[in-house]
């Protein structure tokens, strides 16, 4: 069994979606809402490496270091105090499943970037869980206005088991991007693969071009 074969086993795929006759209307940008070999699921399936760490709000911190002008080192606290928005989106897992109108409320990541200032020719970030998890993505991602720091979902506070108290949401790429129980963001000058990534996922992760895993 390859690596690629092992990381869908890993993330704990038993099968079809719930509904695998998914809604066809278009998005904005013309893309079909769901992605091709994708199915609509009602729940939210629990996927991720290792176990489930417990932490709240008050006792979690976050930085943001390397390639900045300002490194920065928020706790719950100073998290709480920037400015907070809702979005609602839709989460594509790349072990087949979709859950549409997710209602994530948090601080978008292009606000906390900003104030560390990417020095001059950083272009990626890594998303890190300071457990040994990470996904890196180009800067331009991170910068996107729906790319967000979730410590809510469908109105309450995110539970442990979907990435609590913060997790990474980056709608238009596959679940792994997203980091679970966020710890480090750390901006680069180069990529660094992610802990999929280094075994075989595909660097981009878009949905819409099944970028599922290299080859």
């Amino acid at each position: 069994m390859n690596a690629a074969d092992d990381g869908f086993r890993a993330f704990g795929h038993t099968g079809a979606p719930e509904h695998p006759l998914a809604p066809e209307h278009a998005r904005v940008d013309g893309r079909p809402r769901i992605p091709p070999g994708q199915g609509v699921t009602r729940g939210f399936p629990v996927l991720h490496v290792g176990s489930v760490p417990t932490c709240d709000l008050a006792d979690w911190t976050l930085s943001v270091t390397g390639a900045v002008e300002h490194p920065l080192r928020l706790d719950g606290e100073a998290f709480r105090r920037e400015v907070w928005r809702e979005q609602r989106s839709d989460f594509h897992c790349v072990t087949g499943w979709s859950r549409l109108d997710c209602r994530w409320r948090g601080v978008p990541l292009s606000d906390l970037i900003r104030k560390a200032a990417p020095a001059r020719g950083a272009a990626w970030v890594l998303l890190l869980d300071g457990r040994g998890y990470g996904a890196d993505v180009p800067l331009e991602v991170a910068l996107d206005k729906d790319t967000l720091l979730a410590a809510e979902l469908d109105g309450v506070p995110l539970e442990p088991r979907h990435g609590g108290p913060c997790r990474v949401v980056i709608p238009d790429l596959y679940g792994w991007k997203s980091t679970k129980w966020l710890r480090e963001v750390r901006i680069l000058e180069r990529p660094a693969s992610g802990y999929w990534e280094a075994r075989g996922y595909h660097p981009r992760g878009d949905p819409w071009l099944e970028e599922r895993v290299v080859g």
